[in-house]
């Protein structure tokens, strides 16, 4: 069975910092990259950074991160995340990707997706 586990979600003040985790079990998730989405209730999942296999291109929604966010890999896939704001609140998706994708930032480019981690900034 393949499963995608996030961690590293929690409880911080404004300004600080955090890093999610992504690490996927049972076999090869994605032979694509991976991504990681955000969604609060009521609203609609939206895209926050992706990174492609094979040369490690990297993808943002400048949007939402402006640059307070990087994703890297080693074996696991990670989301540093600095300058939080409480407008970042929100639970926080990885996702494997189906596709060499044109941008990485539609839900319907991904076809495998972890269960969340609760990120929650306080001002």
């Amino acid at each position: 069975q393949v499963r995608l586990v996030e961690s590293g979600g929690g409880l911080v003040q404004a300004g600080g910092s955090l890093r999610l985790s992504c690490a996927a079990s049972g076999r090869t998730v994605s032979s694509y990259g991976m991504g990681w989405f955000r969604q609060v209730p009521g609203k609609e999942r939206e895209f926050v950074a992706a990174i492609r296999w094979g040369g490690g291109r990297t993808y943002y929604a400048d949007s939402v991160v402006k640059g307070r966010i990087t994703i890297s890999r080693d074996n696991a896939v990670y989301l540093q995340m600095n300058s939080l704001k409480p407008e970042d609140t929100s639970v926080y998706y990885c996702a494997g990707p189906s596709c060499y994708c044109s941008s990485y930032s539609l839900l319907r480019e991904y076809t495998y997706w972890g269960q969340g981690t609760q990120v929650t900034v306080s001002s």
